[in-house]
């Protein structure tokens, strides 16, 4: 089975065309839908996408991009790009170069960190569906003219050890964040100003699966997800932007597999600091700054926290570990009791 991923943009906002609003634009689009989606009016969807893809490393290098080794698994890590560069073509399409870190799990290695680049041409269009006007935004990967996978640190010393012998670490690895790359990706921009994110060519008309359905509560949705946090391990959800004053994050969630995990919010700075320990070293270590959040999520039940935020960037963990946060999990090497977290973040106006 070749691994999936999923993988760049959250939030592409496309070029439509100034009406004042933006309601009143989609209302714009929407009545052309017809023009729009003639296939010989490709070069018109182009010129419309060109605002949007000037935000296209912005949206990049402040989001991460959550990895899954099939679409209905949990998430097993993250990418996060911190360089992005792109120019468009003669022939019009999209030529993106990028880099940043990332941590995955697998149980014979458990946590492994690594750094990855790439470069990639896409040929991009986009499509408005016919029942509530969303647009679909196609990136069609032309050609992957490069991808480089590199580990920087593997957390089981056996697994580390065999490393050195072997390309197999290696091999997953590479698979397990460029693998798909030759798939592309749909963002897709609803009548209800949300956006949505899937690998791969996703059926105009059709969504990506998520566990929550949190439409049409005046809300933007960080990230819809299920995720896998193994003994000893955290998954660091971010960076969050909270743009202005007078506004929350807004968590929903439920988790089984261990008794109790914690629920943590940092600041940018501080939550930059803990990732580069996290990826940097093999071990999982004290987090050196106080959360401005720490609650504890427990097991077998609805799980909703309101968190009142001041405007600034942060971080969410999820800690399944003895050394952040209230909780004590055990460590056992020969029993992993992962906790698995179906959840949906949001922001909105605090209450």
């Amino acid at each position: 089975m070749r691994p999936n991923v999923r993988f760049i943009i959250f939030g592409l906002f496309l070029g439509l065309p100034a009406t004042g609003c933006a309601s009143c634009q989609q209302d714009a689009v929407c009545s052309m839908r017809g023009t729009i989606n003639n296939p010989e009016n490709k070069t018109m969807r182009r010129q419309m996408l060109q605002k949007g893809l000037g935000q296209f490393c912005q949206q990049m290098t402040t989001r991460n991009a959550p990895l899954k080794l099939a679409p209905e698994s949990p998430v097993i890590g993250r990418f996060y790009p911190k360089d992005c560069h792109m120019k468009e073509l003669p022939n019009g399409d999209l030529f993106v170069e990028f880099g940043g870190f990332g941590y995955g799990y697998t149980n014979i290695s458990k946590r492994m960190s690594f750094t990855m680049s790439g470069a990639v041409e896409y040929n991009q269009d986009f499509l408005v569906a016919k029942d509530e006007c969303d647009i679909y935004a196609y990136f069609r990967t032309k050609n992957v003219a490069s991808s480089n996978f590199a580990i920087k640190q593997i957390e089981q010393p056996v697994a580390s050890f065999l490393s050195a012998l072997s390309p197999i670490a290696q091999n997953f690895g590479q698979q397990l964040v460029s693998g798909k790359l030759a798939d592309g990706f749909t963002v897709i921009h609803d009548h209800e100003n949300n956006d949505d994110f899937d690998i791969g060519l996703v059926e105009l008309g059709k969504r990506p699966l998520h566990p929550y359905d949190v439409h049409g509560n005046n809300r933007i949705t960080v990230e819809n997800l299920r995720t896998e946090v193994h003994q000893n391990q955290r998954d660091f959800v971010g960076p969050i932007t909270i743009a202005d004053s007078g506004r929350a994050l807004f968590f929903t969630g439920g988790m089984d597999g261990t008794q109790a995990i914690d629920l943590l919010v940092y600041t940018q700075e501080a939550g930059d600091n803990a990732l580069a320990l996290y990826t940097n070293y093999p071990q999982s270590g004290p987090i050196p700054a106080p959360p401005v959040f720490t609650d504890v999520m427990p097991t077998g039940q609805g799980f909703n926290r309101t968190i009142p935020l001041a405007k600034g960037v942060y971080y969410l963990v999820l800690d399944n570990t003895p050394s952040a946060g209230p909780t004590m999990p055990p460590v056992n090497a020969f029993d992993d009791r992962a906790a698995v977290v179906s959840y949906a973040l949001q922001i909105g106006d605090a209450p």
